[in-house]
């Protein structure tokens, strides 16, 4: 009963430890990323930083949940971080917009969920993205300030939709649903936090 005890207080310590981890991980590639693309263009994080960068990070996001339900395998979820990443790079540098990817992306993800049957899954996953990438594109189309505010408050909304994931243990492993909560929460903040600042 004792050496039972303890092994489930050891299980929950490591699985404790790792969460933490995770989360640290996605608060560090948040102040990262947000950090990156504003001195990619040569500028400080106050003035380098617009709408783009929770933008992108909230379409992404979407994404790989939508990738891993269509196919119906969680760690699909992980593949997709570079993977989209690197598809936003390419709208960035390419004639067609970005966003306009990714909404290609998700046309062709719903195919493949109705093809391997996860139709009813990936119809959730689609709506969410639905909602929180349909606000990031509204807030491409506003002011730079107030944009960055709803971009921002759109992705830290999107730490929600992460919780949800890592308590019901559905959709995407719970190491991707921690580090999202992390990163949503990081850049989200320093996104409505530099839009009041002005």
């Amino acid at each position: 009963m004792t050496s039972t005890r303890r092994t489930g207080t050891e299980r929950r310590t490591r699985s404790g430890r790792a969460s933490t981890a995770w989360v640290v991980l996605g608060v560090v590639s948040g102040l990262g990323m947000t950090y990156g693309l504003a001195a990619m263009h040569g500028e400080s994080i106050i003035s380098g930083t617009t709408q783009l960068t929770p933008a992108t990070a909230v379409g992404v996001a979407a994404l790989c949940y939508l990738a891993a339900a269509a196919t119906r395998t969680r760690w699909v979820a992980w593949l997709s971080v570079p993977v989209f990443s690197g598809l936003a790079f390419a709208g960035l540098l390419g004639a067609m917009p970005w966003w306009t990817l990714f909404l290609l992306a998700a046309i062709v993800l719903l195919g493949v969920g109705v093809l391997l049957g996860a139709g009813q899954v990936t119809a959730v996953q689609a709506a969410a993205l639905l909602g929180y990438f349909g606000m990031a594109i509204v807030a491409l189309q506003l002011s730079v300030q107030l944009g960055l505010a709803i971009a921002g408050v759109t992705l830290a909304a999107h730490a929600f939709w992460d919780v949800k994931h890592y308590r019901s243990d559905q959709v995407v492993l719970g190491s991707l649903a921690i580090f999202c909560i992390g990163l949503d929460l990081t850049v989200g903040a320093i996104c409505v936090a530099l839009a009041i600042a002005g």
